[in-house]
């Protein structure tokens, strides 16, 4: 079968979203990646599978699945034909980071109100001129998803993070996070942090389910899709966000996004 793809992505103005990306996938795969914002995600045809803090969920097409963020996850496709998703990238400003541990535990909502009221708000999206609209719906989303969520709150979960050597695995975020873009070697990070490389590469992996390098690459990337959606050239967001030149880039980007920079830019011009 050839593969196939079809992507839109936009950024609505409308209070709480970051991105709309819609996509048809036939083979791509995601790697381990993370995403700053919680990740809203329905499918319209075909099934998900991925990998959420070790462990194997799947998205059919009656769920919606809420991601939470700097949780890694994967994905690909369930069904040999492929799938279709409408996912929304939501800010921390629709559910805060008290509901991460209990969407890691359960990330996969089988409830048909919500599924409809998801449906409804990507078309509403997808109509310029319809904020207010989009933000009423938007406000009944997430109202529900924390009185889904709520009920766990109080119950214990692994969570990511809770590994042995999560100490010295959170200081190395923190370092990456602050030279995503500049950079910084390993044995430069070993140095700063009085670490072995070695033990740094092992403590990070096992306490947070991705590499080093992935969590860096995963972090410019959406830098870069922040700056195309802003209308930024991929050569500049490329340079911006850390690249070493545009083939790294479009290389990169391709495996996380699954499309290349510049369709990723055209088609989200709204």
């Amino acid at each position: 079968m050839q593969s196939q793809q079809e992507v839109s992505a936009w950024r609505p103005r409308v209070a709480g979203v970051v991105e709309v990306f819609h996509a048809r996938f036939t083979e791509h795969s995601y790697p381990m990646h993370v995403h700053d914002e919680w990740t809203l995600l329905i499918v319209d045809d075909g099934a998900v599978r991925y990998e959420l803090d070790r462990h194997e969920r799947g998205t059919p097409g009656d769920t919606v699945s809420l991601l939470p963020p700097q949780v890694p996850h994967n994905g690909s496709a369930a069904t040999p034909h492929g799938f279709r998703k409408r996912v929304v990238y939501l800010d921390t400003t629709q559910l805060d980071e008290r509901f991460i541990g209990a969407a890691v535990d359960g990330p996969d909502l089988t409830d048909p109100v919500l599924r409809r009221r998801v449906g409804r708000l990507h078309r509403v999206l997808a109509a310029p001129g319809d904020e207010f609209e989009a933000e009423s719906r938007l406000a009944l989303i997430s109202e529900q998803l924390r009185q889904l969520l709520r009920p766990r709150l109080e119950l214990p979960h692994a969570g990511p993070g809770t590994a042995t050597g999560s100490g010295i695995a959170r200081s190395l975020r923190e370092l990456l996070d602050e030279r995503a873009v500049a950079g910084v070697s390993l044995e430069e990070a070993a140095g700063l942090l009085q670490a072995h490389p070695a033990h740094l590469v092992r403590a990070f992996s096992g306490t947070f389910g991705i590499a080093p390098h992935q969590y860096v690459l995963s972090r410019r990337v959406a830098l870069a899709r922040r700056l195309l959606l802003d209308g930024h050239p991929a050569a500049e967001a490329a340079l911006t966000a850390g690249f070493y030149d545009q083939s790294h880039f479009t290389r990169h980007f391709k495996r996380i996004v699954g499309t290349t920079p510049g369709r990723y830019a055209r088609r989200g011009v709204r």
